[in-house]
């Protein structure tokens, strides 16, 4: 296991005041939230998030639903085994996992950045399961053609950015800031929940590992997308930042030609609609489980 067994006197329990839940899986221990009755949302997070940025949804929308969030193994309050990959398709091996365990079913699956695969990964493994999909700001298809996912993938893959990623913390500390339209979203308090759980260069693997299968996982990505066919009949809602630099508006339009019947809300945020359009997409999927 590695040392990710944080401290958490970080926490600042007015934002997350959950009680914490674990689960043993063959590659290390997961934590999640799991808050509320009624039908399951599940909630799956990216890089360099956890169950955190869910907070505000699992507080409103538990009053009338069961609130499942977890954090990937490396992520947040969960611990990897130092064997574990770190791949979305091993993140995704783990969630088909917990949700078998609990035997979640009707569940309204929210995904976001690389939890988008990671989580539909799961819900094709098992789509019975899922009953409804809401899709922030992500992708599921071949990402090694595309030139702004190479030019990170090739800085990634050196010398630089591991550097950058191990020893100054790069993802939390500076990526997810690039990722709010606006700055002034992101305050000092909220900050720190997302570089806290990384403190040193051990516990920032996972996030090395995950960005380099930005291209590293592409096939897999692909192989996805060509088996959409087993959940694009459900009721699906994209909820879309459109001032997101990197996972842009060309993405969506991809996802449109794909779901055309989905409901599609955009807002005029950043990657992370969740930090930045709190209320408005609450009260979308509020509307949409409804």
């Amino acid at each position: 296991m590695n040392s990710k067994a944080i401290s958490q006197d970080w926490i600042d329990t007015n934002l997350y005041p959950f009680k914490h839940n674990y689960m043993e899986l063959p590659e290390g221990r997961m934590h999640y939230v799991d808050e509320g009755e009624g039908e399951v949302i599940l909630f799956v997070h990216g890089t360099p998030t956890w169950s955190f940025l869910y907070r505000d949804f699992i507080k409103e929308l538990s009053k009338t639903n069961r609130c499942i969030a977890i954090d990937h193994l490396g992520f947040g309050l969960s611990e990897a085994q130092e064997s574990f990959s770190g791949t979305p398709q091993d993140h995704s091996k783990n969630l088909s996992q917990f949700i078998e365990k609990l035997d979640l079913t009707d569940i309204t699956l929210v995904v976001h950045d690389f939890g988008g695969p990671i989580g539909l990964g799961a819900a094709i493994n098992d789509p019975e399961r899922v009953k409804n999909i809401v899709l922030f700001n992500s992708w599921m298809w071949e990402t090694k053609n595309n030139e702004s996912a190479q030019k990170i993938d090739k800085i990634i893959n050196g010398w630089m950015g591991r550097t950058l990623y191990l020893n100054f913390n790069f993802s939390p500390k500076v990526l997810l800031k690039k990722g709010f339209a606006d700055k002034k979203n992101l305050s000092k308090q909220v900050h720190k929940h997302y570089t806290n759980p990384f403190p040193n260069k051990e516990s920032r693997m996972p996030l090395l590992y995950i960005a380099k299968a930005l291209v590293g996982s592409s096939d897999w990505y692909q192989n996805l997308w060509l088996q959409m066919d087993k959940l694009e009949d459900k009721p699906w809602m994209i909820l879309w930042g459109s001032k997101d630099e990197f996972i842009t508006t060309e993405y969506l339009e991809k996802w449109k030609g794909r779901l055309p019947n989905a409901v599609v809300k955009e807002f005029p945020s950043g990657h992370f609609v969740q930090e930045e359009q709190t209320l408005q997409a609450i009260d979308e999927i509020q509307q949409f489980v409804k």
